[in-house]
């Protein structure tokens, strides 16, 4: 491949990796690192793994962070609908300049490792090498990592010296990778707790709780676990969820979640204890917090992105419950639900769930613009085993929305089922204005 000599030209660099090269170990990716300076050595890194969830919690913190004066850069995965929206500094997307000149930077590296026999870096490892250099070249204070699949293996784990490790919520994803148990996944996931270094974590699952417990105990690493009971659920509206925390010393606070999701006080819990431990040896301005939480965004997740259209990024079966728990709190009428996933989802499982939870009166399958989508012919017929409701298939994405306004009535309209879809749906609705 030529070397590319813009930005643009340096993106679809970037998206033909995958036909290229594979994933490597951790060995190559720290060789990666090193060719490259070492970046971030000295920074204090926050390492974050999981199934559902982690990407909030890791906006948080990051929120959090920018309320106390802190810069912070956030390396995360997928894009919605710019490939700069994985390295963030401060809350925003490297600007395309700054995007290109890491990328020219980084490029050195990979392709001499390429000529040396090494095999050049990955699609994922090549973004989290250039994350890691823009964030050393903004000299930021706190690193935020969010793994891309499992932990143990994933091309963050590379750092060896987190200040923090944090486990979101656990359920069954990527089976064919991580294993087919709660327990297998678990264990990948607490491949990221580190010796000695302090990992919060989410003990809503029982089995999952255990497996990180032990590990955290194997490393002599200091655990807390949040429980649903570190909390408490004051009032649901369409635009936030107000809470309150029941053993902080600001138990008395109304906090609130700008999402009508149900999940995201846990996420937002998580964040606040690990943000309170992080920066226990400083004076903390809770008000400050309060507000940063409030106004926290987080694209994807139960947004409404247009008047009775909303989008959400459940693509597993546990995302999937934790979707049905929020629109059941809501206790809103769903009118359309359009649905499309990619092929190394659990999707059949998912459509049993939401056709045998929620009642909604037409659901229209279509099609994401992904190598790995499932054919909208094959969603259909699963959804035609589950439910006896209209189901229509419809492969063009807009013909979809336009199908589903034109049958909303006085209900919502829900997409779900891929963070693809939502990227896609963003991203049409962005050409529209």
């Amino acid at each position: 491949m030529k070397m590319p000599e813009n930005y643009q030209e340096a993106v679809e660099y970037i998206e033909e990796l995958p036909k290229f090269t594979k994933k490597h170990t951790l060995e190559h990716t720290k060789l990666f690192l090193k060719m490259l300076g070492n970046p971030c050595r000295d920074r204090k890194v926050i390492h974050v793994a999981g199934t559902n969830g982690k990407g909030s919690v890791c906006a948080y913190m990051q929120a959090i962070l920018e309320a106390e004066g802190k810069s912070s850069g956030f390396f995360t995965s997928p894009h919605l609908v710019k490939i700069n929206e994985r390295i963030q500094m401060n809350r925003k997307p490297v600007d395309d300049e700054t995007f290109y000149a890491v990328f020219c930077k980084v490029i050195v590296s990979a392709q001499e490792m390429e000529k040396e026999g090494l095999g050049h870096p990955s699609y994922f490892e090549f973004l989290y090498g250039m994350g890691m250099k823009a964030f050393e070249e903004m000299n930021v204070e706190y690193i935020i990592l969010e793994t891309g699949l499992g932990g143990r293996l994933d091309a963050t784990n590379s750092f060896e010296d987190p200040v923090l490790s944090i486990i979101t919520s656990i359920s069954l994803d990527h089976t064919d990778i991580l294993g087919d148990t709660i327990e297998k996944i678990a264990a990948e996931k607490a491949g990221i707790i580190k010796k000695n270094v302090p990992v919060f974590y989410d003990g809503s699952d029982e089995t999952a709780a255990k497996v990180i417990a032990q590990k955290a105990e194997e490393q002599h690493a200091p655990c807390r676990e949040i429980t649903n009971r570190a909390f408490e659920i004051q009032e649901v509206r369409r635009n936030h969820i107000a809470f309150s925390r029941v053993n902080a010393y600001d138990k008395d606070t109304i906090w609130q979640v700008p999402i009508c999701g149900y999940y995201q006080v846990m996420n937002a819990e998580l964040a606040l204890e690990a943000a309170e431990y992080l920066l226990r040896n400083e004076e903390i301005h809770m008000d400050r917090w309060v507000k940063a939480v409030g106004n926290m965004r987080w694209e994807g997740r139960m947004e409404e992105v247009l008047p009775h259209l909303v989008v959400d990024g459940a693509h597993n079966p546990g995302a999937m419950e934790a979707f049905v728990e929020s629109v059941e709190l809501l206790n809103e009428k769903i009118s359309v639900l359009i649905f499309s996933a990619v092929s190394d989802k659990k999707y059949d499982q998912m459509i049993e769930y939401i056709c045998a939870e929620l009642n909604v009166e037409t659901f229209i399958v279509t099609e994401i613009d992904d190598w790995r989508r499932v054919e909208a012919e094959e969603l259909y017929k699963i959804f035609r085993k589950y439910t006896e409701k209209e189901v229509l298939c419809i492969k063009d994405l807009k013909e979809a929305l336009d199908t589903a306004f034109h049958k909303r009535g006085d209900g919502e309209i829900y997409c779900l089922g891929s963070l693809y879809l939502v990227g896609m749906v963003k991203n049409l609705l962005g050409e529209a204005v």
